[in-house]
Formats: C-alpha cells, sequence, structure tokens
C-alpha cells in the first residue's frame, strides 16, 4: 500500500493565546513553580519563579524569545490593547521578581540577559525600515521603540543592582589578596622594625579567610561570576562592562588601604603586590576581556598597579623624571603619599627628602592643574562607569523556537 505521509507544517515564528490566559501567561513564564535542574542531576520543585538553574539549562533569552513571539501574533493580528496589555504585564512581572530576589545575583543576571534580549529582539525586528535590515519577520502594525525605552531603562536598574551585589561579594577577599597574600618564596613580609596591622581600622569588612587563601578565594569568586554570566546570556559586551567595574572596585579598595597601612609601603611587599595582580590580568588574558579596547577591563587596575611599581622603583634625584612618568595613572597626593610612607629594606637607604621634593616640584610643573579628581588622595569607591548596552542581533530562528514542557505554557499554539 502507498505510503500516507503527512505534510509537515511550515511555522512562522508566532505564538497565539488568548487574552482570558495572558495572566496564565505571565505568571507560567515569569512567576511559575517550575522544575529546578539540581546540581546532581535530580530534579526538585523551586521557588515561584524562573530560576536561574531552570535557565541555564535552556536556550539563553528563551523567555524573551518567547515573548517577542507572542508580540508578533499581536502585531500580526493588529490588537494594539493586547500588546499593551502584554508588555506592560511583562515589564511589571520582571520589576517584582527583581524587587522580590535583589539579593540573588544569579537571578538579576538572569533577568538582565531576558530583558536586554527582548530589546534587541524588538529592535532587530522593529517595523522601521533603518533597523529592520530586510527581515521577513519584523512588526508590521506597531511601533514599540517608547517600549523600547522602558525596557532599556529596566536593565539599567537591573544591571546596577548586580554590580551592588557582584562588588559586595568580592569586597571581603580583596585586601588579603592583593595586598596581604605573600606567595613568592624567599621574600619577607615587612621590614626589620615594622609591625603588621593585624585589626587595621582601614579595613572596611574582615576578610571571610586568610591572606594565604585569600588570592584563591578571589579568583574562584571572578570565574563564577564570568561563568554565570555566560551560561546565562548575558551579551559579552555587557559582561566585559562588568569586570570593568568590578576590578575599578578592586583597585580602588587596594589602593586605598595602601595609602593608609604604612606597613605595606616598602619594596618586598610591592614585588608581592605585583605578582598578585598579574594573577588578575593574566585571568583577563585567559577570557580575552583585554581585547576590548573600548571597555579597557585592564586599564582599571592601573593605579594599584603603578603604586606597585612605585615601591619597587628606585629613588634618587636622578630617576625624578621616569619616577613621574611610570605613575600617569596617580594622582600627585597619592604618589606623594606612597613616598612620604615607604620605608626602606635592611639593604636600603631611607627615601631623601629632597627627591620627595623633587617629585613634588615635577608633578606641579608637568600636570594639569589640580581638579578634584587630580587632587584626590582617596579613589572614589562609589564611582561607576557610563553603561552602554549594544544591539546584538540575534540569528536564531523564531519557527525553530519550542517550548520545553518544564516552562509549563500550554495556553501558547505555536503557528
Amino acid at each position: 500500500m502507498p505510503v500516507i505521509r503527512h505534510k509537515s507544517v511550515d511555522y512562522v515564528g508566532m505564538f497565539e493565546y488568548k487574552k482570558e490566559d495572558e495572566e496564565a501567561l505571565i505568571r507560567s513564564l515569569i512567576f511559575a513553580d517550575v522544575v529546578v535542574l539540581a546540581m546532581a542531576g535530580e530534579f526538585t520543585l523551586g521557588p515561584p519563579d524562573l530560576r536561574p538553574k531552570t535557565a541555564a539549562v535552556l536556550l539563553p533569552g528563551l523567555p524573551a524569545y518567547i515573548l517577542f513571539m507572542c508580540i508578533r501574533h499581536t502585531d500580526h493580528v493588529n490588537d494594539d490593547e493586547k500588546v499593551r496589555r502584554l508588555l506592560t504585564a511583562a515589564i511589571n512581572g520582571v520589576k517584582r521578581v527583581v524587587k522580590k530576589r535583589r539579593d540573588d545575583a544569579d537571578s538579576l543576571v538572569m533577568w538582565l540577559a531576558n530583558v536586554c534580549r527582548l530589546l534587541h529582539n524588538l529592535k532587530q525586528r522593529s517595523s522601521r525600515r533603518t533597523l529592520r535590515k530586510q527581515n521577513e519577520q519584523c512588526l508590521k502594525s506597531f511601533d514599540l521603540s517608547e517600549y523600547r525605552q522602558v525596557l532599556s531603562d529596566v536593565a539599567m536598574w537591573i544591571y546596577q543592582l548586580v554590580i551592588k551585589l557582584l562588588e559586595e561579594r568580592v569586597q571581603p577577599v580583596v585586601v588579603p589578596a592583593v595586598l596581604e597574600h605573600e606567595a613568592i618564596a624567599g621574600l619577607t613580609g615587612r621590614p626589620a622594625g615594622i609591625r603588621g596591622r593585624a585589626g587595621s581600622s582601614s579595613r572596611q569588612l574582615e576578610s571571610p579567610v586568610s591572606s594565604e587563601h585569600a588570592l584563591d578565594a578571589l579568583m574562584a569568586s571572578l570565574r563564577k561570576i564570568y561563568r554565570t554570566l555566560c551560561e546565562l546570556g548575558v551579551d559579552p559586551e555587557i559582561t566585559a562592562q562588568v569586570f570593568k567595574q568590578l576590578f575599578y572596585s578592586i583597585c580602588a579598595h587596594s589602593l586605598n588601604n595602601l595609602l593608609l597601612r604604612k606597613e605595606l609601603c616598602h619594596w618586598t611587599k610591592g614585588m608581592q603586590i605585583r605578582y598578585n595582580l598579574s594573577h588578575l590580568e593574566q585571568w583577563c588574558r585567559d577570557n580575552r576581556l583585554h581585547q576590548d579596547q573600548e571597555t579597557g577591563v585592564m586599564d582599571t587596575l592601573q593605579p594599584i598597579i603603578q603604586a606597585s611599581q612605585l615601591l619597587q622603583a628606585r629613588k634618587t634625584e636622578e630617576d625624578v623624571s621616569r619616577v613621574c612618568d611610570m605613575c600617569d595613572k596617580l594622582t600627585s597626593p597619592q604618589i606623594i603619599k606612597i613616598l612620604n610612607l615607604y620605608t626602606p629594606d635592611e639593604y636600603e637607604e631611607r627615601v631623601p627628602i629632597s627627591f620627595i621634593r623633587k617629585v613634588q616640584d615635577h608633578l606641579q610643573k608637568h600636570r594639569e592643574p589640580d581638579t578634584d579628581s587630580s587632587a584626590r588622595l582617596l579613589m572614589d569607591t562609589k564611582f561607576a562607569f557610563p553603561v552602554r548596552f549594544p544591539f546584538n542581533p540575534s540569528n536564531i530562528r523564531l519557527e525553530d523556537i519550542e517550548i520545553p514542557d518544564i516552562l509549563n505554557l500550554p495556553m501558547l499554539k505555536k503557528l
């Protein structure tokens, strides 16, 4: 007998849903009780929102793709009330989840990735000809540029919360890892006659680990943060901006503590600090974060790197110009402070006062007049770099996207 074959369905990349299912759609996509893939490979019931461990095993940004495919159907039927209700409900739902889980960095990262992906989808398939790029799946009826601005504001808000949590995560181990960790064999921790300050008041947070293990703890935190950002689909440019801000925070706390602790200002400690910082630089190279010249992740470490080099530099009157040129990322007060705090090792002579005065005169002659930033002694630990969310179009075919049962979205009909 001839074989009867079913004609394959040609999907167009839309999800249809009924108005009365809108609340259930948002609840299932953002708030639903979902099954969480546990690290041991077993399934357990998770809390009432899309969890990062679930998102990590799905297509990165899948909730954003599903929402956009629903938006495409409302555009196809030209139902402006329906698309307005859907977008408003989705945005408010994300805000509620973020507020509820604002202390969970992984959840914040996941929703940062999803909001940015929805932004990209709306821009990539915009009805405006300049953004269409001959995409056959562009919106035909609606101009959602105002909603793109709202989503951009939400993404910025989530990004700031992410940065705050990540800085709090690494800050307790920064000073022990960068300033106190001693990994170079044969170098003593301090010159003779200098006592340590175990209870230094300059530390804002007590470290949860000893200085012996602090560098490993810091590197482990950086690796975990990077892995989370990648697995949950954060754009590479945003990932680079996250680490630029994190490395600035590491530099600021390290340099500020160095400027307040005389027992750290000597030649051998300069060697140890530079060695510790080299681990951060190599980690950047290994993960190719150093290739983004615009972001300049590694450049943010220059102040503390130059401070460590200043501790190691020769300090004779013939070296005045070279020392000043070497420390172009340090302010004049910071250079003078480190020179005044410097304690010579046993085989060194004390830094001549004449040398410090000549350095000061050279800086006054060859640097711009003091501004608020150039006259500052301590780095501003609250400083934040400007953030840019670049446009990253996707090559994912909407018609190939399937909804896994784990998301519990039976109300959606694929078209």
